[in-house]
C-alpha cells in the first residue's frame, strides 16, 4: 500500500492530471490513530462523494500538538499512513506537518471537503477556500460509540497497568 502514500510534490501532478480529466477530489483528514469502524464507515461515505479520495493525515508532531492526550499518537505516522492506504475507497494519503490542513487544501484545490458530524460548520479548515472556488463541504455523521478514546478507556479499563510478559507482542486475550 505504500504505492497511496505521497508526498505533496509527487501527489499535485497526480491530482491535476485527475482534475483535467473531470474526476472530483475529495479531500478529508485526521489522525486516524488506532483505526475502527467509525474511520472506516466515514472514509467509505467521503470517497461515495466523488472520483478521488485523498487522506491527509496528521504526522506524530501534529496529533501531539493537538493535545489529544497522554501518550498520543499510540500508532506512529507512517504506519497510521499504510494503515489507511491499505482501505480500498482511498485513493491517495498524505502525511502533515502542520496543526491543520490548509496549507495542504490551498495546493490540492479539491471540489469536496469533508470532516465529521462533530466539526461545527464554521470550524472546518478549508471551508471558505473550498467554497470560494465552487466546491462544497460536507459533513458525515459520526458512527455512534465509535472513537478512539473509547477504545482507549475500554483497555484501560479491562487491562489497567497489567504487566505483560518481557518480550510478549500480544495482549492478552
Amino acid at each position: 500500500m505504500q504505492q497511496k502514500i505521497y508526498t505533496l510534490e509527487r501527489l499535485l501532478p497526480r491530482i491535476t492530471t485527475h482534475q483535467q480529466a473531470g474526476e472530483s477530489i475529495v479531500f478529508t483528514n485526521g489522525c486516524f490513530d488506532l483505526l475502527h469502524i467509525g474511520h472506516v464507515r466515514y472514509l467509505q461515505e467521503a470517497k461515495n462523494l466523488g472520483d478521488r479520495l485523498v487522506v491527509g493525515i496528521n504526522s506524530d508532531q501534529s496529533v501531539r500538538n493537538l493535545s489529544k492526550g497522554t501518550g498520543r499518537p499510540i500508532i506512529r505516522e507512517h504506519h497510521r499512513a499504510e494503515v489507511i492506504a491499505a482501505l480500498g475507497c482511498v485513493d491517495y494519503v498524505i502525511l502533515f506537518e502542520e496543526s491543520d490542513p490548509l496549507t495542504l487544501i490551498k495546493a490540492l484545490r479539491p471540489q469536496i471537503l469533508v470532516k465529521g458530524g462533530d466539526w461545527e460548520p464554521d470550524r472546518i479548515v478549508g471551508k471558505e477556500f473550498v467554497e470560494e472556488r465552487g466546491g462544497s463541504v460536507q459533513s458525515i455523521s459520526l458512527t455512534p460509540a465509535s472513537s478512539t478514546t473509547l477504545i482507549i478507556q475500554k483497555i484501560l479499563a479491562a487491562y489497567g497497568n497489567t504487566p505483560y510478559p518481557s518480550g510478549s507482542s500480544h495482549m492478552p486475550s
